[in-house]
């Protein structure tokens, strides 16, 4: 401690109240930098809430699980793009991980080739596509935006098919990355598809659907139950 010429007791160890308020303001720093999301604290989403309070007992007693550990959960969401002329162009990557990024508030990575192949002028290590994994909150961020808001803007929409790949997982294919209104139609240079993989706790394709039906996923057959 030190006192002043007044005789007033300063406190060396005191931080200047321009550094706690800068604290302060980053704390209250919007969400979004560079389109990565950060998931507040404590935070729920809407979907997830709606597992816990509605689906799951749904799913028990409609499937006569003995245990609530039994009913199936989407576990994550991976989310795949691949650029065939990625080879001739090294940008149209560059911009495919940061429109992904954007999509899915989560930074997407490079995905590279693992071998050469001549015909293609495919190096081992080429950049070739972008990818990213959700899970917990930005999952269901995605999920639900994917339903709410992305789907219906597919043309002349009518429904998602329902194949399924035998051990509970589903993947849903995309023609157009510009379904998602995070991407600025005016500032993209190609038009580019993408696939969607819904990773489930479960391996039987029956429970996986009625999981996801559950969500709200609009199969083109919605009273299909296998």
């Amino acid at each position: 401690m030190a006192k002043t010429k007044d005789g007033a007791v300063k406190n060396a160890g005191a931080k200047p109240a321009k550094a706690q308020k800068t604290k302060a303001q980053k704390k209250d720093t919007a969400a979004k930098t560079g389109g990565v999301q950060e998931v507040p604290k404590g935070y729920m989403p809407t979907l997830q809430k709606k597992y816990k309070e509605e689906i799951v007992p749904k799913l028990f007693k409609d499937f006569g699980y003995t245990s609530v550990m039994q009913v199936p959960k989407l576990t994550k969401i991976v989310i795949n793009q691949g650029i065939g002329s990625a080879t001739a162009d090294k940008k149209l990557v560059e911009m495919a991980q940061e429109e992904l990024t954007l999509i899915t508030g989560q930074k997407a990575l490079q995905t590279v080739s693992k071998k050469d192949i001549s015909n293609f002028k495919l190096r081992k290590g080429m950049p070739i596509g972008v990818k990213t994994t959700l899970r917990a909150a930005k999952m269901y961020e995605f999920l639900e935006r994917l339903i709410s808001v992305s789907l219906p803007r597919i043309r002349d929409f009518n429904g998602i098919n329902e194949k399924f790949d035998g051990r509970g997982n589903y993947t849903l294919g995309v023609k157009e990355q510009i379904i998602f209104p995070e991407i600025d139609i005016d500032k993209i240079n190609k038009v580019m598809g993408l696939e969607m993989t819904f990773v489930t706790s479960t391996d039987k394709d029956e429970e996986a659907f009625a999981l996801l039906r559950e969500f709200g996923l609009p199969f083109k057959n919605i009273k299909k139950q296998s």
